[in-house]
């Protein structure tokens, strides 16, 4: 069976070509990721604040748990680009079954860590309980079901390494509006279906995931790369997976400093007020909507890299790198001037506090500057993580979620005693450093291999 014509062109295509074909559906998708959870926010308020409180409670624990799934879907899709690249097909569809083994499991690991840990967890956060009670119904049921995300991340990996993301969008939006419907159907019972509660909320979620996994299977068997006959391997291959791990063990604790990271800033803020970090919070959601084109960009960037990597065309990885940060110049720009200018306008959209939203307003005006930092250091991490060396994306992210907020911030709030825009600034210090960081590494890195592919050339052309 056949590749998709999408997926065969990535090393020979023209390159701005490529960008916008992938960008555009991943950055849709992920639109929709974000409406998602959106509609569960909704209903959850329906509910109760005390069933919102716990379902904003769950999803920076949910989101670690499931960082180890995330993060070695990230490096199966690199061994598959690079294969696929090198025009072996067999070692791609290695990879690819064995990524989906390691993927099951890692949902064992996953269900019994959440299932031990994620009451004390709840509990150091401060729940108790009803509060605590309406935490542990959400999160029981949504372990149970964990497998699924863990298993479609990896299968939307797979699809992601030959260039199709239109998938995962399809399903996206199609879950978001399944969800509109099942949620208050779950919830509040009917056509046979007792009222749940926020158990409902989470039965939906799961049941939504069983249907996009199920598709998502059905579009990668397509493809060819789960049948033996193209080189699926169905039992444990040692050495493909030591290779899955060497590549997502740095993803995923990466995956892992960005929740951690959530806890560092909201800890600061919390020194403040109530109002400051629900002004963060209400900021954030804006910054992840005006981000959508750099999250597009990421994805696009690591699946282009790892092909023409393993193509051996590292003169077009770097021509990939220089378009994707030239197509976020301009995303950024003009998220920036909406931002900038639209900032209080946006804020109540959120909320009808002055308070919050003056001081997220506020914060917004300093973000605009700060959001083509975020597109630098996606792209070249991507990159990075497409040329087999994601260990820049751990040690990077420890410095921005962790090593440097620690420090950085209270520096600036304790000792030069700034206030919020000690932190605000903060924000934007560490960002744009570690984006120069991203660049400068990076650049090293590709142009040190574009001028080995050089020399190459220069010396069968001899």
């Amino acid at each position: 069976m056949s590749l998709p014509t999408t997926a065969t062109d990535l090393t020979t295509a023209p390159i701005p070509q490529l960008i916008r074909r992938l960008t555009i559906p991943a950055s849709i998708g992920f639109f929709f990721n974000t409406m998602y959870n959106v509609v569960d926010t909704y209903y959850a308020g329906q509910l109760s604040t005390t069933a919102l409180a716990a379902l904003s409670l769950s999803f920076p624990i949910f989101f670690a748990l499931l960082a180890m799934g995330s993060g070695f879907a990230t490096g199966t899709t690199a061994l598959i680009g690079n294969a696929l690249g090198a025009g072996d097909r067999r070692q791609a569809a290695g990879n690819a079954s064995q990524g989906l083994l390691m993927s099951t499991v890692l949902t064992g690991v996953v269900m019994v860590t959440g299932y031990f840990t994620v009451e004390p967890l709840f509990r150091l956060l401060g729940a108790e309980g009803p509060y605590l009670e309406l935490c542990l119904d959400y999160m029981h049921i949504i372990l149970a079901g964990s497998g699924l995300p863990l298993i479609g991340f990896t299968l939307n990996g797979i699809l992601n390494a030959q260039g199709d993301m239109t998938s995962y969008r399809n399903y996206l939006i199609a879950a978001t509006v399944l969800n509109i419907g099942l949620d208050p159907w779950f919830m509040y019972g009917g056509l046979g279906v007792p009222a749940l509660g926020i158990r409902g909320l989470a039965l939906a979620t799961i049941v939504v995931q069983f249907l996009g996994t199920v598709y998502l299977l059905r579009q990668v068997r397509r493809t060819g790369l789960l049948y033996r006959s193209t080189g699926a391997r169905w039992r444990p291959h040692w050495p493909t997976l030591r290779d899955i791990t060497v590549q997502g063990v740095p993803a995923s604790l990466n995956m892992m400093t960005m929740a951690l990271g959530v806890f560092v800033i909201t800890w600061f803020l919390s020194r403040f007020s109530e109002n400051a970090v629900a002004a963060y919070g209400v900021a954030t959601r804006i910054e992840q909507l005006v981000l959508l084109p750099a999250i597009g960009l990421n994805v696009a960037t690591m699946s282009l890299v790892a092909q023409n990597a393993g193509a051996c065309r590292f003169g077009r990885v770097r021509t990939i790198v220089r378009t994707a940060l030239s197509y976020g110049a301009v995303a950024m720009a003009l998220g920036a001037v909406l931002i900038w200018f639209g900032a209080d306008f946006l804020m109540t959209r959120f909320t009808d506090d002055a308070a919050v939203v003056a001081i997220g307003a506020h914060y917004l005006r300093i973000a605009a500057f700060i959001e083509y930092a975020y597109v630098v250091l996606f792209v070249n991490t991507s990159a990075l993580q497409g040329l087999k060396q994601p260990a820049f994306a751990l040690w990077i992210g420890l410095y921005r979620q962790l090593a440097a907020p620690a420090l950085v911030f209270w520096l600036l709030t304790r000792v030069f005693d700034w206030g919020l825009d000690g932190i605000w600034w903060g924000v934007f210090a560490i960002t744009w450093s570690a984006a120069l960081v991203s660049v400068l590494y990076a650049r090293r890195q590709v142009d040190r291999l574009a001028r080995a592919e050089q020399q190459t050339d220069t010396t069968h052309a001899a």
